[in-house]
Formats: structure tokens, sequence, C-alpha cells
């Protein structure tokens, strides 16, 4: 029942992952080294997330990952428009060889000055070019201040991930 969490270094994946676990802000200020896991339980279900880090050395360890998977949690910072195309290069590349995966995008950090919007968002990383076939979602998201309750969007977040998780069961 594995869930990858994938994504550029300094996208948000621990902040991302720490806050769905806790329903608390704890942001992250030191880049994942390897890999990252955390268990969180629903009513409906327990759901294991393996984060990879996201920097150009670890990002060959990717690919490996993704057929044991049920789902892929792509993470953006939708502030950071220089490295967007890179964000989409890797995303494409990941799922060109699997049609079926079901992907929820998140688009990070939306209470930055000058984050993109969701559109912005969608059509810089040319989600529309991904298919029909597979399950896609976007969603905006940010980790506000430490140790206030998670945003509606984290929420939101995590009720469609638990959800996934029992359809692809």
């Amino acid at each position: 029942k594995q869930i990858l969490v994938l994504g550029l270094d300094g996208a948000g994946k621990t902040s991302v992952l720490h806050s769905l676990a806790t329903n608390r802000v704890k942001r992250s200020v030191a880049p994942t080294e390897g890999f990252n896991a955390v268990c969180i339980n629903t009513e409906e279900s327990q759901m294991e997330f393996l984060e990879i880090g996201g920097s150009e050395s670890l990002r060959s360890y990717w690919k490996m990952y993704l057929p044991k998977v049920l789902l892929l949690v792509y993470v953006v910072d939708s502030a950071d428009h220089a490295r967007l195309p890179v964000a989409k290069q890797l995303l494409h590349q990941l799922i060109q060889n699997n049609s079926t995966l079901p992907v929820v995008v998140l688009a990070n950090k939306q209470d930055l000055k000058g984050a993109f919007c969701i559109t912005d968002i969608h059509d810089a990383l040319a989600l529309s070019d991904i298919g029909d076939k597979r399950k896609m979602f976007l969603i905006g998201t940010h980790v506000a201040e430490d140790g206030s309750e998670i945003s509606t969007s984290m929420r939101d977040a995590k009720e469609l991930i638990a959800q996934l998780i029992l359809e692809t069961q």
C-alpha cells in the first residue's frame, strides 16, 4: 500500500508529509538526503508514504520504486518558476511507461508571493498531455506557520489520497 512522494529538492515534500501525518504544520528546512518513510493511519486504511529526496543525485532512484506503488504524489514549488520546466520533464519521464498509475500533483507553496495559480501550474507541467486513462489530480497546497493546524487544501489532499488508495486495493 505504498505511496511514492517525489518532486524537486526544495518543493516541500517533507513538510507536506509531516502535515499529512500529524495534521499540524512543521516546516522542514533540511533537504532529505535519501529516503523518508511515513505511515499515516486514517479510519479506513493505513497508508505508507515513501519520500525520495529530489536532489539530482537521488533522482535516478525514483524509477526503481514506481512499479511497487499504488499512487504517485508529485510535489512542485509553485513559486519556483525557473525550475518548473525541469519538474515537468521529470514527471513526464516518470509516468510515460505506466499509463494507469494515479497521480496527485500538489502545487505547493501557494501562499508565497509570486506563486503560480493552479491553471498556470497545469499548463507549465503540461498535465493535459499526460492522457485520459489515468486518474490525475492537481491541488494547490501550502504549509502555514509552524504549530498551526493544516490548511483545508492539505486536508482535502489527504482525503483524496486515502480515497484513491481504497479504490486501487
